[in-house]
């Protein structure tokens, strides 16, 4: 019996791929019942969703966020690289 609850116990993989809907609220109730379960004893699973979550927040709130400056030249420089590259530019 033991087998059995442990192959019907959902995967990270499953859970993954479900991610979306479950973070939107859109997947079933019984889905997101096992999907809570699982999260219960898989940290690696319970820190993608938090990202996740957190993320969601962010972006919800519209709080603009600097970057930091030798980041942000460093993006720009290889953003002007690759568009000359797109652009046949030397």
């Amino acid at each position: 019996m033991a087998q059995n609850q442990q192959h019907d116990t959902m995967k990270c993989e499953e859970l993954l791929t479900l991610l979306n809907e479950y973070v939107d609220g859109t997947v079933d109730p019984a889905i997101c019942a096992e999907f809570e379960q699982h999260m219960t004893g898989c940290n690696p699973c319970q820190v993608v969703v938090d990202n996740i979550r957190q993320t969601i927040s962010l972006y919800r709130a519209g709080q603009p966020w600097e970057l930091p400056p030798d980041f942000r030249a460093r993006l720009h420089a290889a953003l002007r690289e690759r568009w000359r590259q797109r652009q046949g530019q030397p």
